[in-house]
């Protein structure tokens, strides 16, 4: 879950991998040793067990190396404290722990294109993590005062204009966990304006969250609502395999668990497959709740997609069967072609065509291949034909990336994987956060009512990727992305040899105003110009030398 999407880091050559791993590593020992002898200083009791220094030593190396980098020397006791999170993370008895403590913001923040914070200035003592070099686009400054009563911290807040809580969180590690707790943090009312997501190599998690929209005197009150608020979600999160049948009885279509998952139809077709014409091949690909094979299915080349039978439920079903019904409905050379689907549980399968040349993601940070700019835009003219296509269909993909754009063998480009997609609402708008934070709009990252703009959003940040060859926001989690892009405005840094149309087809497209980002329609319009403009100069450039070239024969026979 705290990883970066899929665990990658981009732009690191391998020469460079070793070097960066050992001052990561020297870094952390140094962490680790200030701590220490900053505890030891203080008098805790526990460092007085003889333990002690293996168990702290024991801690870092549980977590990532930017917990190293994140962590505020000068707040050693913090690390007691998501020590022992991380301790009673592991009771059955707790499942979520967690604790909240005042913290202050120094500074308000906008999303004006030229806002600028006039004091960037920390007041001892520093933050928790807001001095993580991790956090540079951020520059979220928060830290604690040191008063005895809520008087004290009355005066104290009066000076600023932001007080706000951190609440860290330590629980057992479980896939779209990341989506669970900011909606469980939503719902309490409160806002996430700093965050900082770890995860830790024996399967656990510790979350950090910097909120607004509490009271700083009712402390006791959020820890209160907090608890409440776990104990709703905590059975679902942990539920045992072994009581899943129990549960199925309660359900309103139980049903489905025995039957055909049940796919609305206006009987335009017939999608159902027989499983047993499935031939598997090889796995491409596997995830939280599936795996991806390629296989053939009469002679015909497929990819297979199988949801797990262990994670099927309720939930599953829906988007299952909501995900077939959206692929039948679809029929576009630049969207991946449904085959059909098995839909008897525990046997749940998508098939589609298969698309030999992978994804754009694959391309671009495992092969390290990179487009030259007449292919990228031909590349972006496909994706926009496609997101055009499903647009006029009502259809929002609501999770556009480069891993879910892939090419055939001919280099044609289809969007694919229909997961989150959804039917646009009567309203026009949606509310439901889905996709993959690096991409996602600023609006639904907020849960704020949303439409097919959505899309457009996360298009330019695609296109962005496809210029740079670098994941965006790569050296921040994707939580802190989401948070830069919804606090600051957050973007990434268009390379400068860009065309200046595409330049500015970005920027409009990524616009925090949805209303002010264009349609499929005008970006086509849009890209098909540059293309043009592109290779027109190509052949002017062409001909130049080619005259050239000949003047040179002439001089020469002259």
């Amino acid at each position: 879950m705290a990883m970066d999407d899929d665990g990658i880091t981009s732009g690191i050559s391998m020469s460079e991998k070793p070097s960066r791993q050992r001052q990561r590593d020297q870094r952390k020992l140094e962490v680790y040793e200030e701590v220490l002898s900053r505890l030891k200083d203080s008098g805790s009791p526990e460092v007085l067990s003889p333990s002690f220094e293996d168990e702290l030593w024991l801690h870092f190396n549980r977590l990532p190396a930017r917990y190293a980098l994140d962590v505020n020397v000068e707040r050693a006791e913090d690390v007691l404290t998501h020590k022992r999170l991380l301790q009673q993370a592991h009771d059955p008895a707790i499942r979520f722990a967690f604790d909240i403590r005042i913290v202050q913001m120094l500074r308000g923040d906008s999303c004006g294109p030229n806002s600028k914070a006039e004091d960037d200035t920390y007041i001892h003592p520093p933050p928790t993590f807001g001095s993580s070099p991790n956090l540079e686009s951020l520059a979220l400054e928060v830290h604690e005062e040191h008063v005895q009563d809520e008087d004290s911290v009355s005066n104290a807040m009066s000076v600023f204009s932001r007080p706000m809580h951190e609440i860290t969180i330590s629980t057992e590690d479980k896939p779209k966990l990341l989506s669970l707790l900011t909606a469980l943090v939503s719902d309490v009312g409160l806002n996430i304006q700093e965050a900082h997501v770890f995860s830790t190599n024996d399967g656990y998690s510790l979350d950090v969250f910097v909120v607004d929209g509490w009271p700083y005197g009712e402390t006791d009150q959020l820890r209160e609502a907090l608890q409440k608020e776990i104990q709703k979600v905590e059975k679902q999160a942990f539920l045992p395999a072994e009581q899943l049948p129990d549960i199925k009885e309660k359900l309103p279509f139980k049903e489905s668990f025995h039957e055909h998952v049940k796919i609305p139809t206006d009987g335009a077709d017939v999608w159902e497959i027989d499983s047993r014409l499935l031939k598997f091949q090889c796995k491409l690909a596997s995830g939280s709740y599936g795996d991806l094979y390629r296989g053939t299915y009469c002679s015909q080349d497929v990819a297979i997609k199988v949801f797990k039978p262990e994670h099927i439920s309720a939930d599953m079903e829906r988007e299952f069967a909501q995900e077939v019904y959206i692929m039948r409905k679809v029929r576009h050379k630049n969207v991946v072609q449904f085959i059909g689907a098995c839909t008897r549980p525990p046997s749940l399968f998508i098939v589609t065509e298969f698309m030999s040349g992978g994804s754009l993601y694959d391309f671009l940070h495992k092969q390290k291949g990179v487009f030259k700019l007449p292919s990228l835009l031909r590349v972006a003219i496909d994706v926009s034909k496609g997101m055009n296509y499903l647009h006029q269909n009502d259809i929002i993909h609501r999770d556009l990336k480069t891993a879910n754009v892939l090419m055939d063998e001919n280099e044609v480009v289809k969007v694919a994987d229909f997961g989150v997609a959804r039917v646009k609402a009567q309203s026009g708008v949606m509310t439901a956060e889905t996709g993959t934070y690096r991409w996602m709009a600023p609006e639904v990252i907020e849960h704020k009512p949303y439409d097919h703009k959505a899309d457009v959003f996360s298009f330019a940040i695609m296109m962005w990727e496809l210029l740079s060859g670098k994941l965006p926001y790569e050296y921040l989690t994707p939580l802190q992305a989401a948070v830069g892009v919804v606090q600051k405005c957050l973007r990434p840094t268009i390379p400068r040899n860009t065309h200046p149309k595409l330049t500015a087809l970005l920027e409009t497209c990524w616009h925090q105003d949805p209303a002010m980002r264009p349609d499929f329609s005008e970006i086509l319009d849009t890209l098909n110009l540059i293309l043009k403009e592109v290779q027109d100069g190509s052949e002017d450039r062409r001909k130049d030398k080619s005259t050239s070239g000949f003047l040179s024969v002439l001089r020469r026979n002259h």
